[in-house]
């Protein structure tokens, strides 16, 4: 009874707020539920579909980031395996001899990122001058002038920072010392210690080419 009382009421609501008969307001109120899905469907994404797809894409581009291992003292040339597109190895970059994992970084230092060029070399001189110029991408940092230096060191303090340090670069050996060569050439006039007959050594005479004038005299 309470039902078609119930009923009944909601009809005469029905017509006196839209002025459509009960059975026109549901027919209506059933084909904009109709248009709305059939919409949804071709355009839209739930919720429950969206989140799965963004979750995965992210495990697939950002892999979970491994404790940074200490490599010790490496040349530039093995730094250059480490540039980011070996996803095996740590993504590093090295400010003035300095090496540093910047792995959680990879977005701006690893492949296709803005600063992907600095990655497995020592940007000292590149980072000095904002520069990605390839002759730059050294950690020659000589001729610099004080505001390139107080950038560069700039860069520098944001490194040590945020990230940790992992080895530092080897200096390349010269050819002198290598071979072991003297750099430069003995002087002429250096004395040449010889022997004498009680054991002892004495600087042999060295040939000048000007003769005192006092000794010219002695011999006249």
């Amino acid at each position: 009874m309470a039902g078609v009382q119930l009923w009944e009421t909601l009809k005469e609501s029905i017509v006196a707020y839209t002025g459509l008969s009960p059975t026109t307001f549901f027919t209506i109120l059933a084909l904009l539920f109709a248009v709305y899905y059939v919409l949804s469907g071709l355009f839209g994404y739930s919720s429950s579909d969206l989140h799965p797809q963004t979750r995965n894409f992210q495990e697939e581009e950002l892999p979970p980031l491994r404790p940074p291992v200490q490599l010790g003292e490496i040349t530039e040339e093995e730094l250059k395996a480490y540039d980011g597109n070996d996803h095996d190895k740590p993504l590093l970059m090295a400010i003035k001899g300095q090496i540093y994992d910047v792995s959680q970084s990879r977005m701006f230092y690893g492949p296709g990122g803005p600063y992907a060029l600095f990655a497995g070399k020592d940007a000292s001189r590149a980072l000095a001058k904002m520069s990605f110029d390839e002759k730059d991408l050294t950690g020659d940092i000589s001729g610099l002038g004080p505001f390139e230096l107080d950038a560069l060191q700039d860069w520098e303090y944001k490194f040590m920072e945020k990230y940790v340090k992992v080895g530092t670069i080897k200096k390349e050996a010269t050819e002198a010392e290598s071979t072991g060569e003297p750099s430069g050439s003995t002087p002429r006039d250096v004395d040449v210690i010889n022997p004498t007959e009680d054991g002892r050594s004495k600087p042999a005479a060295v040939k000048s080419e000007e003769t005192p004038s006092n000794v010219e005299a002695d011999k006249e």
